[in-house]
């Protein structure tokens, strides 16, 4: 296992850190945190993240950016591996262990969180599940070239190999059509992990999804 000195954990926030701290302490068992304030109304106070690291956007500009704000700084302080992970606790930090064994032993580049790998999570409501996830799924695969049980999950671990080359533009949800787009242009070896997701009242809408089925749909990868 890799020390502790080399993980990075990024988690982007904007408006809701009521279990950011919760997210932060867990990470930090795993891995050095860098938390990305998006321009919240209610910025984050440094003297609540527990010695993690904390940048902020000037303006919001989206999860996309925040997420790869904080891959660059990880990156500029040695990060060998970048954890990215949701700030409102749907994820699991516990699970970062696993979520990384694939690029400490070298198998893959990329490693996705997973809802459905044997049906281990059953608390995605079934309106997100069949009306969102399952089309963005299907139109992942079916337009990217892929062989994913889930599509934008943003629990993921990325290598340094992956990090060179995986560099978002899409600054809003779209960002997570982008990195397959990347990994199946690249070539880069990518595994799935089964985890467990805590749905609350936070996360991405109906409007967030299609957004997203759209750009998938008419190929709106843009590169600036």
């Amino acid at each position: 296992m890799l020390d502790n000195e080399s993980i990075w954990v990024v988690i982007p926030v904007f408006n809701h850190p009521a279990r950011l701290l919760e997210t932060v302490e867990k990470a930090q068992q795993y891995g050095q945190v860098v938390v990305v304030d998006d321009c919240s109304a209610e910025p984050v106070v440094i003297n609540d993240l527990n010695g993690a690291s904390l940048l902020r956007h000037v303006v919001n500009r989206g999860q996309g950016a925040a997420l790869q704000t904080g891959t660059d700084y990880a990156v500029a302080h040695g990060a060998t591996i970048v954890v990215h992970l949701d700030a409102d606790g749907q994820h699991d930090p516990n699970e970062i262990p696993k979520m990384i064994e694939p690029l400490v032993s070298g198998r893959v580049d990329v490693v996705f969180g997973s809802r459905f790998i044997d049906q281990a999570n059953i608390q995605v409501p079934w309106t997100k599940k069949w009306f969102i996830l399952k089309p963005a799924i299907f139109f992942h695969n079916l337009l990217l070239g892929v062989n994913l049980t889930d599509a934008h999950n943003g629990f993921r671990a990325m290598n340094r190999k992956a990090l060179s080359i995986i560099h978002l533009k899409q600054d809003r949800y779209s960002h997570a059509s982008e990195i397959v787009a990347e990994i199946a242009k690249s070539g880069l070896k990518y595994q799935e992990v089964p985890v467990t997701i805590i749905y609350n009242r936070f996360g991405q809408g109906f409007k967030g999804g299609f957004e997203i089925l759209l750009d998938l749909f008419f190929g709106k990868f843009r590169k600036n």
